[in-house]
């Protein structure tokens, strides 16, 4: 069996938390490959080496001395060093590393150093062999990931190599140039990692003991989802779940690779499965998860016998396509159309959206609402489950809450509400508690 681990900021903030990854490594020889990020808070006060890089760049590009910021990120490494007894010296990469953001190096490259020190540090104490990801991960000219290509190379670079450790969060332009993903991206290597390896498992090491089934900061101790689908996964990702970089998906969900969610600091916790597809699901909560987000806004659209208008629905796309708006979600009835739109991105244009609605489709009436939030309850076991969405909206109603919109996708895999953002929490945990006993 061979799996591919990953390691957030928060699992390597010190040497202490190098340890706990070390003994997760070495507790089992499946574990051959490495993506480590960069060193998190060590304290809530704390800060990021990321942002660390981040400041010593800005002063960089200012032409202002760096002496005083990178000495701490320097002396965070150092430390590190020091306390797992290793003889490492990184002077040299320090050195290059300062003077390269001195000489306008760039913003990516800069951000990149983070996981690129981590990766020497833990393959050193390791005893694995350190791969740069500016070797084997690579991105086309518009800054998109050339899977492709970094797929092939990395398969080839990793085929004869038992144990190793690749950076993550970066890789390399075609001008040689270092790019990062975005925050959160070391997720991405860690899935690009198992392709290339065709790993059994990919599992991604964090500080919560799995997906939850709620966010923690609406919900009080929201219970640990034990499996979940990819499909499942995006939903709740897409509206506002943050445990797994949703880009991170797409690699393993393309080669059928699992992934698990574990806890670094709770080992001893199975964590969240992640999968392809699963028939089973828990028929006392029947849902997987509740996620949601707040910021949108609706333009609500009714004209007598719209169903029999040929074109209605395309005119009042092409009026948001031309004004580069694009839509969240777009419930319909027979004379009854609604828009749902992110509220910032109606910033400066919203009289001259409603005025070219007006004359695009000439309606009864056209309204456009503020203040909307969006929770989507996802769940495989909701397409065999009767009244699903009756308790749903029981719940809501004796929470006092109103429904602005209902949404459910075709697949029956979930249901998205609208409601006002005043009653957002109240909305999440009436659902949530409707599902999961005390």
């Amino acid at each position: 069996m061979v799996k591919v681990v990953k390691f957030g900021g928060s699992s390597l903030a010190d040497s202490a938390q190098f340890r706990k990854v070390m003994n997760i490594i070495n507790a089992e020889n499946d574990r051959k490959y490495v993506v480590p990020s960069a060193p998190g808070k060590r304290s809530k006060d704390d800060t990021k080496v990321t942002d660390l890089l981040y400041r010593c760049y800005e002063l960089a590009a200012k032409g202002e001395n760096i002496d005083e910021a990178f000495s701490a990120i320097m002396d965070r490494y150092n430390s590190i060093i020091k306390e797992l007894g290793l003889s490492l010296d990184l002077t040299g990469e320090f050195e290059q590393i300062k003077s390269s953001m001195i000489h306008k190096a760039g913003r990516d490259y800069a951000a990149s150093r983070g996981e690129y020190l981590s990766g020497i540090v833990l393959a050193n104490a390791l005893g694995y062999k350190f791969i740069d990801a500016a070797d084997v991960i690579f991105f086309k000219e518009d800054g998109s990931l050339d899977s492709e290509k970094t797929n092939e190379v990395l398969s080839d670079v990793l085929k004869d190599c038992d144990n190793a450790v690749i950076p993550g969060f970066y890789g390399v332009m075609p001008n040689d140039t270092v790019k990062t993903f975005s925050r959160g991206g070391s997720d991405i290597t860690g899935s690009i990692v198992a392709r290339a390896v065709e790993a059994d498992l990919y599992e991604n090491w964090t500080d919560v003991n799995g997906f939850l089934m709620a966010d923690p900061r609406v919900v009080k101790d929201p219970c640990t989802i034990s499996k979940i689908t990819y499909r499942e996964l995006r939903e709740l990702s897409y509206m506002g779940a943050t445990v797994l970089h949703e880009d991170a998906i797409f690699p393993v969900r393309t080669a059928g690779i699992p992934i698990n969610i574990r806890n670094t600091n709770h080992p001893e916790e199975a964590g969240t499965m992640i999968v392809a597809k699963s028939d089973g699901y828990d028929h006392q909560r029947v849902i997987t998860g509740i996620a949601g987000k707040h910021g949108f806004s609706t333009i609500f659209i009714e004209k007598d016998m719209m169903n029999s208008e040929i074109g209605f629905g395309r005119r009042v796309l092409e009026v948001l396509e031309r004004e580069n708006i694009s839509f969240e979600h777009l419930p319909s009835g027979v004379d009854t159309m609604t828009v749902v739109i992110a509220s910032d991105a109606l910033a400066g244009k919203r009289e001259r959206i409603i005025e070219k609605l007006t004359a695009a489709v000439n309606p009864d009436s056209i309204t456009l609402n503020d203040g909307i939030a969006l929770i989507a309850v996802v769940g495989r076991g909701m397409q065999n489950a009767k009244g699903t969405a009756a308790r749903i909206f029981k719940a809501i109603a004796e929470a006092d809450v109103n429904i602005r919109m209902i949404d459910q996708g075709s697949s029956e895999l979930n249901i998205i509400i609208a409601v006002d953002e005043c009653d957002f929490e109240k909305a999440m945990n009436a659902i949530y508690h409707e599902y999961v006993s005390e």
